[in-house]
């Protein structure tokens, strides 16, 4: 999936240690997945990429096969915090002190967390699909209560969502995609595959629901912090999303993102939420014209 690429396993800090693809020459430029996938969700766009950019695609902590630290009362091992110091680290080690990001879904959560807390490292950046979990929870209506009812479900307490996912995680997966039989055309078989088989990781299904509970709980805390510090994002930010997903047609997307930032730009993709996959060829488009 991944032509030219290195596949290798990186220690960021105690007891975290990240699986990583690497490929390409050029400005370092950080790839970020999103729930329930892997790295290997880049696959369609990572090597073209390559040709241009130093390109970085790594598992993020629980997910994958990147290191699951145990769960704790306050959630803070799966704080977006965390996780974006995990990349600052991986970066670093890498050799690249300042770098471009992309990131989908929970990775775009993990970039904009990460753009707060270490402005000086992000040159410039791209979400996908997302406004900021803060405005999710400050907006929530029956339509998001409906649409991202996994958000309250994930966040539920251990072990009622793992029991429950545990059972078949395959129909987990495809429940993401709107599938309970055969998986979307759009997801390449070796790439969905990689995510049923993190699923099946020991401690993989109860670090994504850590994932969730820190978005409703320690995720919120930093993020209100940060508003009150007036703290926003200060590099370029292009905000994608899908034309036919639910983020576009429940907010202004841009809008919502000037609320963050000072220099915002964004477009909608002919797709669903995972533009990366369903819509490979725009999203490309998009990404090389702004990165």
């Amino acid at each position: 999936m991944f032509p030219g690429f290195t596949l290798r396993s990186i220690e960021v800090g105690p007891g975290i240690a990240l699986r990583v693809r690497t490929g390409g020459s050029g400005p370092p430029l950080l790839l970020l997945h999103g729930n329930p996938q892997t790295h290997a969700m880049w696959h369609k766009v990572a090597p073209a990429l390559a040709a241009r950019f130093s390109v970085v695609c790594p598992d993020l902590r629980g997910y994958g096969f990147s290191s699951k630290p145990p769960p704790s009362p306050d959630h803070a091992a799966y704080a977006k915090r965390a996780m974006a110091a995990d990349m600052v680290a991986l970066m670093r080690i890498l050799g690249f002190d300042r770098f471009r990001l992309v990131g989908h879904d929970r990775g775009a959560r993990v970039g904009h967390r990460l753009m707060l807390d270490h402005p000086d490292r992000v040159e410039r950046a791209a979400l996908l699909d997302i406004i900021p979990t803060l405005e999710h929870f400050e907006r929530a209506g029956m339509d998001f209560a409906m649409g991202y009812y996994h958000w309250f479900f994930l966040a539920q307490p251990a072990p009622y969502p793992e029991t429950l996912i545990a059972a078949d995680p395959r129909f987990w997966l495809l429940s993401h995609s709107g599938r309970h039989g055969a998986p979307p055309d759009f997801f390449a078989p070796e790439a969905f595959a990689d995510y049923l088989a993190a699923l099946h990781e020991p401690g993989t299904i109860a670090a994504i629901c850590e994932d969730y509970r820190a978005a409703a709980g320690i995720d919120l805390e930093h993020d209100r912090a940060s508003r009150a510090a007036g703290q926003r994002i200060t590099c370029p930010l292009l905000v994608l999303w899908g034309a036919r997903g639910r983020v576009g047609a429940w907010y202004d997307v841009p809008e919502v993102w000037r609320l963050y930032g000072t220099d915002i730009r964004g477009a909608a993709i002919p797709s669903g939420h995972y533009l990366a996959e369903e819509a490979p060829a725009e999203t490309l488009a998009a990404l090389e014209a702004f990165l």
